[in-house]
């Protein structure tokens, strides 16, 4: 791979710095490459207190509480990277 210029990095490190302030976590990193593999973990679901706003509003909760647990709680894993183009990219880890 062709040497990173120091306004990709920047880029990179700008990148980073804001996955990081919403709250992933570094997993991997490696600066000679260079890429980041983060990690943030997934909200935790009250389900007590869904049932009861679900039964108060007749089930139309039910939605939101559905989505919640299949959605919001489940942790992102992201890659951070720069390209042979010197591009910075993110892609979702499975």
């Amino acid at each position: 791979m062709k040497n990173v210029s120091t306004d990709n990095f920047k880029k990179f490190s700008i990148m980073l710095a804001n996955k990081l302030k919403s709250g992933f976590v570094i997993v991997e990193q490696n600066d000679k490459l260079p890429y980041a593999v983060l990690k943030k973990e997934g909200n935790k679901i009250d389900h007590i207190s869904n049932f009861f706003i679900c039964c108060l509003t007749l089930g139309v909760w039910s939605v939101v509480w559905i989505y919640n647990t299949q959605v919001l709680s489940k942790s992102k894993t992201i890659l951070i990277s720069i390209d042979e183009d010197g591009n910075t990219f993110e892609d979702k880890c499975f």
